[in-house]
């Protein structure tokens, strides 16, 4: 079974909410109170993504809200030689800041972040700085669920999503919850449910579905039925180790298993994931092969220190996938 789009659209994908900085711990095994040097990124899981469906060859663009300073530079200026369009980044003249990450790897299963996301600018992005023609313009809108988190970037984005609601462009919902930042779990599971109830395509863990319907222990058959209900016709719940499932309206369940990989550390599996999942459907592959782009993406990301650096191209994909068939086959 495959996904279609408006193939009409000049864009595959638009992505609106943070772009941050990541600085990711060179020295490994170690705590962070002790690690003396860290590498420099662009962050943020909707720039993370559009970053990956750049490198994987898709017309890319991005919404988002910077800082008028050196960071803020950084960011568009890498985000624009991976390829993606940054002419629609806002730069930020009230002084705030990046968002800031620090990463600490004491393990491949110990990794642990430490943020600063207070009065970042990616969270003042106004309604009014978002273009209805730009993203009218777009195959897919991809909203992040961290942008929804303080206004008034969550009306921008509630905003955008209307424009793209009146435009036949697919709303692709990335539930990427993080708790800071958030008021309380009940605001928290009101406008996670207001987005995914307006969106074709919900993309998450089994957790972050829990924190959407403000609950433990939820089912799959449960969440997807409910938002079979609205909007959606697609629903992927990824159960980490255990691979991921992905719900179509017509009743299809596909499964991909996770992929065999050296574990460096546990973060950016998520952005990476959606990044190739997405490129899948755009590319013509079907629900089950785009499932496992996504699951064979985030094993090559968690294997690699960074994450918008090391969002792999369509072919280290490809080959991962025919390695581990053939193992598979041997065993």
């Amino acid at each position: 079974m495959k996904y279609t789009f408006n193939e009409e659209k000049a864009f595959d994908i638009v992505a609106i909410g943070r772009a941050c900085i990541d600085l990711n711990a060179v020295e490994y095994n170690r705590p962070m109170e002790e690690t003396m040097t860290f590498s420099k990124y662009v962050g943020g899981s909707p720039a993370n993504i559009a970053i990956g469906s750049a490198k994987l060859g898709l017309k890319a663009g991005f919404i988002g809200k910077i800082p008028d300073d050196q960071h803020g530079r950084f960011i568009e200026s890498y985000m624009r030689k991976t390829g993606v369009d940054t002419t629609q980044m806002v730069v930020d003249q009230d002084g705030h800041k990046a968002g800031l990450a620090f990463t600490e790897i004491l393990s491949p299963e110990e990794c642990s972040i430490l943020m600063y996301r207070d009065d970042v600018a990616d969270l003042y992005l106004e309604p009014s700085e978002v273009s209805e023609d730009y993203i009218a313009n777009a195959k897919m809108l991809l909203v992040s669920g961290t942008a929804l988190a303080k206004s008034p970037s969550r009306e921008a984005v509630l905003k955008a999503v209307q424009y793209a609601k009146k435009h036949q462009v697919k709303v692709v919902f990335e539930l990427d919850y993080r708790p800071y930042t958030w008021q309380s779990s009940d605001e928290t599971a009101v406008y996670y449910s207001l987005v995914a109830e307006q969106s074709d395509i919900v993309i998450g863990t089994r957790d972050e579905f829990d924190v959407m319907e403000n609950r433990t222990g939820g089912s799959n058959e449960e969440s997807v039925n409910h938002l079979f209900g609205h909007s959606a016709d697609l629903v992927v719940i990824k159960h980490g180790v255990e691979g991921s499932y992905a719900y179509s309206k017509s009743g299809e369940v596909f499964r991909a298993q996770a992929y065999k990989t050296k574990v460096l550390k546990t973060f950016g599996a998520g952005d990476s994931y959606a990044s190739a999942f997405i490129y899948g459907l755009v590319s013509g592959k079907d629900i089950e092969t785009a499932l496992k782009y996504g699951s064979a993406s985030a094993s090559i990301v968690v294997s690699k220190h960074s994450s918008s650096e090391a969002m792999p191209t369509a072919e280290e994909i490809v080959q991962l996938i025919e390695a581990q068939s053939k193992l598979k086959k041997i065993e």
